[in-house]
């Protein structure tokens, strides 16, 4: 059974920074693709990076620079460093896992993927 915890989340200020961690475990499969999502109040969810099983990384446009996404197969942790925090980024972020159809390529939509956690709140004051 493919399990994922997201932590790290809070509340801060603009221009800080924040790491969210999501452990994953059950997922036995080579190849992936991971990635977190987030879905503010009144909003549908949405693509925030992703990265499959080769390291390659995606980024919606509005974190480019700001956010990173990365994951310590030991730990079998993925994790979402985020910069320069906006009060816009404020959302529930999620973390998500689906097993990669397409070697290079990851889907940047919340539907196809199937193993999700149960989110975590980042709050961004003005």
């Amino acid at each position: 059974q493919v399990q994922l915890v997201e932590s790290g989340g809070g509340s801060l200020q603009a221009g800080g920074s924040l790491r969210l961690s999501c452990a994953v475990s059950g997922y036995t499969y080579d190849r992936y693709c991971m990635g977190w999502f987030r879905q503010a109040p009144g909003k549908e969810r949405e693509g925030v990076a992703n990265i499959d099983s080769a390291g390659i990384t995606k980024y919606a446009d509005s974190v480019k620079g700001r956010f990173t996404i990365s994951k310590d197969n030991a730990k079998n942790t993925l994790y979402l460093q985020m910069n320069s925090l906006k009060p816009e980024d404020t959302a529930i972020y999620y973390c998500a896992a689906m097993l990669q159809r397409t070697y290079g390529f990851c889907f940047q939509t919340p539907r196809p993927y199937n193993y999700w956690g149960q989110g975590t709140q980042v709050t961004v004051s003005s």
